[in-house]
């Protein structure tokens, strides 16, 4: 007897998952997120998209081809993900609107595109360029930790949510919002550079290989 849940799979469309974000450096989070977001959105493909030259933060500690190196270091062996190099290749200040225009043109109308952020991203979303049409190219995944009511969200962004929240990824190629839980992760890349800057060894909150990288370059040590 044919295995309908596999038939339902095969016919609905490429589901891609987009990660975008400095990585500077690549840590346990950013890997968390992705593996939440593979499981619980079913998804067949998950690009990591390291910004160029980020318009909303400084300049970053590692250069371009170092994030990217850590982050090939990161994900090797790491099934369904590859990095996508589209921002690190674009002159000028880096939109998120604009890398979804590009990848769109490039994939085609059919596969599911899907934008993945933190709760905390989708609460800034107004500061983002041209936010309000993220939704006609792509979804948007927001990983919720358990402990965030998801409250206090601009007016904006609430009326968002609310008429475009959907409780399941749908089989088509943009327009919606779904949330996936994820295990809490109390860690950020100005944290862990702090902290290698101090001399220490945050191994637990670095993907495997990556602080013997950082080490080898001498990256993020303290000037003074």
């Amino acid at each position: 007897m044919p295995d309908e849940r596999g038939a339902i799979r095969a016919s609905r469309r490429r589901r891609i998952g987009l990660l975008g974000g400095t990585f500077d450096p690549v840590h346990a989070g950013h890997l968390a997120l992705a593996r939440a977001a593979l499981e619980h959105l079913a998804l067949d493909e998950l690009r990591f998209v390291p910004t160029g030259h980020s318009w909303q933060k400084e300049r970053t500690g590692a250069s371009t081809a170092q994030r990217v190196e850590m982050l090939r270091i990161a994900i090797a062996g790491m099934p369904r993900t590859s990095i996508d190099e589209c921002e690190t290749r674009r002159a000028g200040a880096s939109y998120t609107i604009d890398t979804l225009i590009e990848l769109r043109a490039e994939l085609g109308p059919e596969p599911s595109l899907v934008l993945l952020l933190g709760s905390d991203q989708l609460r800034n979303l107004p500061t983002w360029h041209r936010w309000d049409e993220l939704l006609h190219h792509a979804h948007l995944g927001v990983a919720r930790r358990a402990a965030d009511p998801l409250d206090g969200l601009d007016a904006r962004v609430q009326a968002l949510v609310d008429t475009h929240r959907r409780d399941a990824l749908p089989d088509a190629p943009a327009g919606s919002i779904v949330l996936f839980p994820m295990p809490p992760m109390p860690v950020s890349g100005s944290t862990l550079r702090a902290r290698i800057a101090r001399g220490e060894r945050p191994d637990e909150l670095l993907p495997v290989g990556v602080l013997d990288y950082i080490e080898r370059n001498r990256l993020y040590r303290s000037r003074t």
